[in-house]
């Protein structure tokens, strides 16, 4: 019975948790007095697996030699045919794109004379073919640092008793704005959203020096804090202009492992950092003693005037002290911020936007060859079945988790020819042989023939 009931218990706590999880965030007191933060993550569609390796043991399943030769002819016509149908869009895309490009975009508008009715035009066009292809995020990783953190948890605990004194004395109601109460008809239709789409979602934990218990234990002890880091981010963004010359110029920029906390390193206009709680708690206490002090020395039957500029000159210079580190931090912020930069961009521009191109082919490569895969293998299968099966294939074989979008498969097999349904819908695949001649050869192919027919 002991046992039953643990295990009842377990699961209640679980339970519990995953459904504080279903909100976005989870939190519950640590062991270590850190309280507990859950970041729900959408589940991506893109598949974590490099084309090469996708193919190769896809083909060793294959048993018989043919089949395999077969499967390797299909997917090299495969990916020529689904480039050769992303190369025009993708050449229209660098098309606009050379008209708003900061550096030489202008000039070629200027060039062009058009009117700012089609200048626009031209911009949504551009914006529609980025919007329609670019990840603006990819991939979900973890960022750990442990170290004491001692001045950094100074400030925290500095920060929680100016909080309690602005909420004590009802101060903080001044600054704080009237929070809106979402109606029940909108928290119940989140609330179905959120049931159907749990099972597809990732959940990642943060820790954060500002959740921490305040104890002695803790503030002298080492922590490591936690944070979710973003592997892939693109940031597109125009800077401001007027309204007699307005700016066209659109950047596009990409960058790797952001965390999420430091999100706001890649936008164009940052936060500086201000002073913090514990520099004005020096500044307080400075100003506090020299006041006091300064009041003492008047209040005296006989003040000495050197003394009063001494005990002032001495409050300003610690006062001043501090701003000038401050300002001296700030240079280290700025340089550390700018050296980030330098080691998180990976491009920019039209480099941004043909590496991109050239993701989005490999991606839709991949889906198409699981997705035929699995029908070769099944003989039939329903749209809800290709798409359990094409995503426990990649589980399976290479140890990855995706939301794999088998809409957009099936779409471009029958786009293909090499897919059709029967008469209650299920989705059948052609033979492989017989896969090849419906595609037929591609311009490639024909090119290779040619080097090869050259060279003997």
């Amino acid at each position: 019975m002991a046992s039953a009931e643990e295990e009842k218990k377990k699961k209640q706590e679980a339970e519990a948790e995953a459904g504080m999880a279903i909100g976005g965030k989870a939190r519950d007191a640590r062991k270590d007095g850190v309280a507990r933060e859950v970041v729900r993550m959408e589940k991506e569609a893109v598949i974590p697996v490099i084309k090469p390796k996708l193919v190769m043991k896809l083909a060793d399943l294959i048993e018989h030699d043919v089949d395999r030769n077969e499967f390797l002819k299909l997917c090299k016509k495969v990916e020529y045919t689904v480039r050769a149908w992303y190369l025009l869009q993708f050449e229209d895309l660098m098309q606009l794109y050379s008209l708003f490009d900061p550096v030489s975009g202008g000039k070629r508008l200027e060039q062009q004379n058009l009117p700012p009715d089609e200048i626009d035009t031209l911009e949504f066009n551009f914006m529609t073919y980025l919007f329609q292809y670019i990840v603006f995020r990819r991939g979900v990783g973890i960022d750990r640092t442990t170290d004491y953190f001692f001045m950094e948890k100074v400030d925290v605990l500095i920060s929680r008793i100016w909080r309690s004194l602005l909420r004590v004395t009802r101060i903080d109601r001044l600054f704080s704005k009237k929070p809106q109460l979402k109606s029940r008809n909108d928290t119940k239709k989140t609330d179905e959203i959120i049931e159907d789409t749990e099972e597809e979602d990732l959940f990642v934990e943060r820790i954060r020096l500002e959740k921490i218990e305040l104890s002695i234990k803790n503030l002298m002890s080492k922590m490591t804090i936690q944070e979710p880091t973003f592997d892939r981010m693109i940031v597109v963004y125009r800077r401001a202009g007027t309204k007699t010359k307005p700016d066209r110029g659109i950047f596009v920029k990409h960058f790797k492992n952001i965390p999420m906390a430091d999100m706001e390193i890649v936008l164009p206009e940052k936060k500086n950092p201000t002073l913090t709680p514990m520099d004005w708690v020096k500044f307080l206490i400075s100003a506090v003693i020299g006041l006091v002090t300064l009041v003492g020395s008047l209040e005296m039957p006989k003040a000495d005037v050197w003394v009063v500029i001494a005990i002032m000159s001495g409050v300003i210079g610690y006062c001043a002290k501090i701003y000038f580190t401050f300002q001296q931090n700030m240079t280290l912020y700025q340089n550390l911020i700018t050296k980030s930069m330098y080691d998180k961009q990976l491009d920019s521009g039209k480099g941004t936007l043909l590496h991109l191109c050239d993701d989005v082919i490999q991606q839709e490569v991949k889906e198409v060859i699981i997705s035929y895969y699995i029908l070769m293998e099944q003989g039939k299968a329903t749209m809800q079945d290709l798409d359990l099966h094409c995503e426990e294939l990649i589980k399976e074989e290479f140890g990855a988790e995706c939301n794999f979008d088998v809409h957009d498969a099936v779409k471009k097999l029958e786009k293909l020819g090499i897919v059709h349904r029967d008469s209650i819908g299920r989705i059948l695949c052609a033979p492989l042989k017989r896969a090849n001649e419906i595609i037929g050869t591609t311009t490639e192919e024909m090119v290779l023939r040619a080097q090869q027919n050259s060279a003997s």
